[in-house]
């Protein structure tokens, strides 16, 4: 991996190889940001369309990736579909050297084997184990105690490419998707700019995933809809429910029905914690206290503030 193609820099140009990133979250703005930190030569940006929000849908939100980029003076495309012509003319414009993802979507061929040295993904968890659209949730759901950051060169398949770094984090008994979320993403933009700096040396050795296998099942992590976040009470024991309640906290929310003032509706659990409280549920292995909640329509709050003016009732 060698960059024998790389012409010297004409004086006045930023210096290394020219990059394209591509990202749209909060989670992805950490990384481009601390490549322009390290003086890394971003010649564009690849981002989701402007989303349409507000009743009438009359109103164009930029993702966080487009609004950093243009406030640094960054090209920035925003490709309807990623086999287009136009958009593939106008990424072969920008002559990326390498290409880096974080937190966009799948890419064709066309895309990710533009670059001579590669497109490699920035991923929330120590593949091969949770392969997937949302590595950080499952893991907490499934009682984790550890997961961490992986970079990897794309290839045909989700999530299965070449390993280039891996670095680990624990997971402690109170830590939310958030906490996890947040870590990892500044982590994550330190092992980006590694990546980079390996990438362009030449030093970079990718591994094959099946190197990483082990003896234990490779576990999932596929995209989460709102029907995945209804908990179950009648299928949870003590330590599942608490832990599936802090991997969808905050977002996009552990939910269960209920009976409020008499009504039937859908409350959100951001917080619960193991014992006795002012609502709570008897689940095998003990009792589970619901600590922070919402009701459908109405704001986020202390368990304590809703009971105070609701008469409510959990629906098993």
């Amino acid at each position: 991996m060698k960059n024998e193609h790389l012409s010297p820099p004409l004086k006045g140009e930023s210096k290394g190889v020219r990059i394209v990133f591509m990202g749209t979250p909060d989670f992805a703005v950490q990384s481009l940001s601390r490549l322009l930190e390290e003086g890394m030569n971003v010649v564009g940006v690849v981002t989701m369309p402007d989303k349409a929000i507000g009743r009438h849908h009359d109103v164009l939100q930029s993702s966080p990736v487009k609004k950093f980029a243009e406030e640094k003076g960054i090209p920035v495309l925003q490709p309807e579909k990623l086999r287009d012509e136009t958009f593939l003319d106008e990424l072969r414009a920008l002559k990326p050297d390498l290409q880096i993802v974080v937190a966009f979507r799948m890419l064709p061929q066309v895309v990710w084997a533009l670059p001579p040295l590669g497109t490699f993904n920035l991923h929330a968890a120590l593949l091969p184990q949770y392969r997937g659209a949302a590595p950080i949730n499952w893991a907490i759901i499934n009682g984790d105690r550890e997961t961490g950051i992986t970079t990897f060169f794309l290839d045909e398949q989700i999530d299965t490419g070449r390993i280039i770094l891996q670095e680990r984090i624990p997971i402690a008994e109170d830590d939310c998707a958030e906490d996890v979320h947040d870590r990892l993403m500044m982590q994550g933009a330190e092992l980006v700019v590694k990546t980079v700096r390996l990438i362009e040396s030449g030093e970079a050795k990718a591994i094959d995933q099946s190197q990483f296998m082990t003896d234990e099942p490779l576990r999932p992590a596929p995209k989460i809809f709102k029907d995945t976040c209804q908990i179950h009470w009648k299928s949870h024991t003590l330590e599942s429910a608490y832990n599936f309640i802090r991997g969808l906290s905050p977002y996009p929310a552990a939910w269960t029905p209920v009976i409020a003032n008499g009504k039937e509706t859908e409350m959100k659990v951001f917080r619960a914690s193991k014992g006795s409280g002012p609502l709570q549920v008897e689940l095998p292995g003990g009792v589970l206290s619901l600590d922070e909640v919402q009701l459908a329509g109405k704001k986020r709050m202390p368990v304590a503030d809703l009971l105070n003016g609701t008469k409510l009732s959990i629906i098993y």
